[in-house]
């Protein structure tokens, strides 16, 4: 009997790691990310010795940050991006610049030559945006302000690798091994840079959208997957082979997607295999924690560890507090944005082979980041745990947060313009409602205003307990945030089936993902007022306002019925196509025989008078 290859070995060994020790963490109240690491310890070289050849595992399963990264810039539109340039080139460039400036000061206090201290200190300032971003989804923090000054702050992390991998060379020139490089070779390093990141840009808005146009015709839905995922590889390979990140690729190459028509599809097709090597990448961070330099040097690694942990806090700390981020908020950021970087184990590696510090300090420096990584989940769920609590109990001016059980037959997730309605229509009737809001400025104006709003994210089972739904008839998700409003539904769909949801969907793709989950109560934004809006249209054209109202009220009947006959089909993006277009088709002749008849009532009745 042959043995099994080398590939399908270890790739029982992943999977049967990744299988047993995921579900213990999540059962243990620890999470996926901790799970992952303790599988990658098990079966590493300080554990079965299972697998040994760490390097490689590490250096494939980072396609799984790059796929991340791309599926946010597919959530990113260029847009929105702009929208947030303040946010990430501010606060990302005081979190970077701040944590890294007093990093390297006190490790030049401390005695540590002036290179180890620049290179640990950039190495160190970068957190972890696999571990953050993944916690930030799987809490729904991503409507918070605190969500988005951490994903924003990520972000520039991401974009300040290149510049600090840029840099390592000149830091490495101050030791004797190294010759500094020439202006000219300067010069043109930064000159290839932009034009990489513009060639990427300007292939991506004339190239990608007809390429995958031609690919979806072929009607294939495996080739389109090939093609999503050549996308991804050909762009980060591109980065990679010029000397930039590949993260920072794929992240702009979903940017350039994210208002394309093949947006849903690319997530759909990509996410699953995110998934599984963001596994992997955790997994090798687990073997990559070298316990020989550990047990080597305990107190330093320990002194390492809880000294950039604690500088880091400090500064995120102050940081998030002249960002106004809400008290209750800041914890979690802190821990996250705290904790090292997968960037930083591409840092600590390119320094040493460009020898601007020795191959034992980079992997005591490696060992330091991934203990972090480690730990951080941990610190995590002590966290939610026994500290949170606390900052919800805490009784403030402006954000109380609902402590008292609710008995109102209504709760209202969300009080923007659309919550808004909703619940002054019902306090006009004298009926009561409990209403969440998590924006705490949104809260504060409304308190301002006379309204009782509580602070508060309904998307947490106790909180919506709390506001009594366990006795609750309806509740009404008007989050603004489409995720965080499914996240809702989803919690309570398996907690309160007996609540009749009513809800509003943003877009027709939003209002699919709600029906997916048996929202049946829905009304489409702004939906309503444009129809308003086109029935003036019509009159100022020279329609009657009878015929103006009935167009409208044809057209809502019709669009209504068409979104209907659409839904079965919202995953086969032909046939989705095929049936709107038939039914535009058979709008534009109903409403031609309507007017035909309309323009033949008329004629009669001209000629008899």
């Amino acid at each position: 009997m042959s043995a099994p290859p080398d590939w399908l070995t270890s790739s029982l060994i992943y999977l049967s790691a990744a299988v047993v020790a995921v579900p213990l963490a999540r059962a243990a109240g620890l999470g996926a990310i901790l799970g992952y690491l303790a599988a990658g310890m098990a079966i590493g070289p300080w554990g079965l010795k299972l697998v040994t050849e760490v390097e490689h595992i590490l250096h494939f399963a980072e396609f799984g940050v790059v796929l991340m990264l791309f599926l946010v810039g597919l959530e990113l539109e260029p847009r929105r991006l702009w929208t947030l340039r303040r946010p990430i080139f501010g606060w990302g460039s005081a979190q970077v610049l701040g944590c890294a400036g007093v990093l390297a000061g006190a490790a030049v206090l401390a005695g540590v030559p002036l290179t180890l201290a620049v290179v640990a200190a950039l190495g160190l300032a970068l957190s972890s945006t696999a571990i953050a971003l993944q916690v930030m989804q799987e809490r729904n923090l991503m409507g918070t302000s605190g969500g988005q000054a951490g994903f924003s702050i990520l972000l520039f992390q991401d974009v300040a690798a290149i510049p600090i991998l840029a840099l390592l060379p000149l830091l490495a020139a101050n030791s004797a091994h190294n010759v500094p490089l020439p202006l000219a070779d300067k010069a043109f390093e930064a000159i290839k840079i932009i034009g990489v990141i513009g060639a990427v840009v300007l292939g991506g808005r004339t190239l990608l959208r007809p390429l995958l146009r031609a690919v979806a015709k072929s009607g294939t839905p495996e080739i389109f997957t090939a093609a999503a995922l050549l996308l991804v590889v050909a762009v980060a390979g591109l980065m990679q082979v010029m000397g930039l990140s590949m993260a920072l690729g794929a992240f702009l190459a979903g940017v350039l997607l994210a208002d394309s028509e093949y947006r849903h599809e690319l997530e759909t097709d990509i996410e699953p295999f995110k998934g599984l090597l963001l596994g992997l990448f955790f997994i090798a961070v687990g073997m990559s924690i070298d316990f020989g330099v550990l047990m080597a040097q305990p107190w330093l690694m320990l002194a390492v560890v809880l000294g950039f942990l604690a500088v880091k806090g400090v500064v995120i700390w102050l940081l998030a507090r002249a960002m106004g981020i809400p008290l209750a908020e800041r914890p979690v950021l802190v821990l996250l944005l705290a904790q090292g970087g997968e960037f930083a184990f591409v840092v600590f590696q390119a320094a040493a082979g460009a020898k601007a510090i020795e191959a034992e300090t980079a992997s005591l420096l490696v060992g330091a980041v991934a203990l972090s990584m480690l730990l951080s989940p941990l610190l995590l769920a002590a966290l939610t745990r026994w500290l949170l609590p606390r900052f919800a109990n805490c009784k403030t001016t402006t954000l109380e947060e609902l402590a008292e059980p609710q008995s109102a037959p209504t709760i209202i997730a969300g009080f923007g313009r659309y919550g808004q309605i909703v619940a002054r229509l019902l306090s006009a009737q004298g009926l009561p409602a409990t209403v969440l809001e998590h924006d705490a400025g949104m809260v504060e104006t409304a308190r301002a205003f006379g309204y009782q709003v509580f602070y508060g994210d309904a998307s947490r089972l106790d909180l919506l307990r709390t506001a009594g739904a366990e006795t609750a008839q309806v509740l009404v998700v008007a989050v603004d945030d489409a995720e965080q409003s499914l996240a809702v539904v989803d919690l309570a769909r398996e907690h309160f089936p007996h609540l009749k949801l009513v809800a509003r969907a943003r877009d027709v793709t939003h209002w699919n993902a709600l029906r997916d989950r048996g929202v049946t109560e829905l009304d489409r934004e702004l939906f309503e007022s444009s129809l308003h809006t086109g029935q003036r249209v019509l009159q100022a054209l020279g329609l009657s306002a009878d015929e103006a109202q009935a167009v409208a009220r044809r057209f809502k009947q019709h669009n209504t019925q068409l979104l209907e006959d659409m839904y079965p089909h919202h995953k086969d993006r032909s046939k989705l196509i095929a049936v709107a277009r038939q039914g535009r088709q058979q709008l534009e002749e109903q409403m031609a025989r309507e007017r035909a008849e309309r323009a033949g009532q008329v004629k009669p009745d001209t000629q008899d008078n």
